[in-house]
């Protein structure tokens, strides 16, 4: 059976942009929210194979040091002509400086080096893996993605990430080009496009009621 999530909620992340984003998708649920980099708690090493499996390494680890519900996202970029990489080393291509002007750019010499110069030949997927954990080991857990292509250059200066360089199909700007609203906002207000935003809309469904 599924779990509501009720009242104040840690969000297990240290990177201010995902904070920002699930504050934002949080808002009108009436979640109290605080994050593990607020409270000071340590990053787990992220062992997982795959998003799902790092998403409840986060989620279970700050649970268990709040004794509270506790939200993680892991999420990255998957490039087909790099045969899925970087993949759920997305973060760990920008360094422990969190450049991610140098990991697009390695993605970008990668790309040219295996020829992948037209649309085609450039596909990517964004992954969010969402987990909700409690103290007792009880889970929610969901995935969506959002399809499109690499450019070069990037664009725009908005998100972050991998944003600039990844257009989403069907959109004539990149990620990093929109407005918060536009990329991650659930309806009425945007379409819910980004891979963060389909995975929340799933953890709405089974786990928040609207205030």
């Amino acid at each position: 059976m599924h779990r509501r999530i009720t009242d104040k909620l840690v969000i297990a992340t240290h990177n201010p942009g995902k904070l920002a984003e699930m504050r934002e998708l949080l808002a009108p649920y009436g979640i109290e929210a605080v994050s593990a980099g607020e409270l000071g708690l340590d990053e787990p090493e992220e062992t997982g194979n795959d998003f799902r499996s790092n998403a409840a390494i986060k989620a279970v680890a700050a649970a268990q040091a709040t004794k509270l519900p506790s939200f993680a996202d892991d999420s990255g970029i998957v490039v087909d002509a790099l045969d899925g990489a970087p993949g759920i080393y997305s973060a760990r291509w920008a360094g422990p400086t969190k450049d991610f002007k140098a990991a697009m750019a390695q993605i970008e010499r990668l790309l040219q080096e295996r020829g992948a110069t037209t649309p085609d030949k450039r596909k990517a997927h964004f992954v969010s893996a969402l987990c909700v954990a409690w103290p007792d080991d009880h889970r929610e857990e969901v995935e969506a993605r959002v399809d499109g292509t690499l450019i070069w250059p990037p664009r725009g200066t908005a998100g972050f990430g991998y944003d600039p360089m990844f257009l989403p199909d069907g959109h004539s700007r990149t990620f990093g080009e929109m407005t918060s609203i536009e990329k991650h906002g659930l309806p009425p207000l945007g379409l819910g496009l980004s891979h963060r935003a389909r995975a929340f809309r799933k953890l709405a469904e089974i786990c928040l009621e609207p205030r």
